[in-house]
């Protein structure tokens, strides 16, 4: 075990949103578990982040699974010895459909995943870090957790979940000396959003709804994610954040 300074825990950290915030904390001096499903991205952002001089390691995790999550803070205080931060990131889109033709399965796999993920995660993240005397942790919710959108009728109440979970959980541990706080991105530039991204005219589209006149990049989201998770938010916490270039305001 290598005892250092600060740990953090990123969930869905082998791309997009979940690998910027973990470059953020190696650029910080804080070593993270890398968490994710995809193993083979995974061992690639392991790999990148050593060569920046990052204490990282990477599990697999599969966030519908609690027993995941115990082996991912298990290998915080293995590697380590300790857990201060943790990033609930990991999140899929699941079908397109309007509400009376949603597949019920595709249904559970997005509320397993978006919402129980969450849930399952703070169970194992929040007693790691009671024993070092407090933490922070950080889910990340969607505009859609604001808001409702047409097709997405899984994805829009997970994301309304995790908001009322995170205000929930914040309210039990706050005494405690464990903050959490919610994050609300807009349309980012990840993978998650190829699909946009890919055709000019539908991603013109997304642009448009966007009065800052663009899509959002992964750092941008990060940095907001790093100060919650920082002692400078030490009196934030039960509170969500969006990271929209002005969606919610319209």
């Amino acid at each position: 075990m290598n005892t250092i300074g600060s740990v953090a825990l990123v969930t869905g950290a082998s791309s997009g949103i979940g690998k910027a915030i973990a470059e953020l904390y190696v650029r910080e001096g804080i070593a993270v578990v890398l968490a994710d499903v995809s193993d083979e991205a995974g061992a690639v952002v392991e790999r990148e982040l050593r060569d920046m001089g990052g204490a990282v390691h990477y599990v697999h995790c599969d966030v519908a699974k609690a027993d995941d999550h115990v082996r991912a803070v298990q290998t915080a205080l293995r590697e380590f010895g300790r857990l201060d931060y943790a990033v609930n990131n990991a999140g899929i889109a699941g079908a397109s459909a309007p509400a009376a033709d949603y597949p019920v399965e595709a249904w559970q796999q997005v509320i397993d995943v978006n919402l129980t993920g969450t849930f399952l995660g703070m169970k194992a993240q929040i007693p790691a870090m009671l024993a070092n005397g407090g933490g922070s942790i950080v889910n990340v919710s969607s505009i859609l957790g604001q808001v409702g959108y047409a097709n997405a009728p899984a994805y829009t109440a997970a994301k309304h979940g995790l908001v009322g979970l995170t205000r929930a959980a914040a309210l039990d541990h706050a005494a405690q000396g464990v903050r959490i706080n919610a994050v609300g991105p807009a349309f980012i530039e990840t993978p998650m959003i190829s699909g946009i991204t890919e055709h000019d005219d539908v991603k013109a589209a997304a642009i448009a709804q966007h009065p800052i006149g663009r899509l959002g990049q992964p750092h941008e989201v990060a940095e907001l994610v790093g100060f919650l998770t920082s002692a400078k938010a030490s009196f934030i916490t039960g509170s969500y954040y969006a990271v929209d270039g002005g969606y919610l305001a319209r």
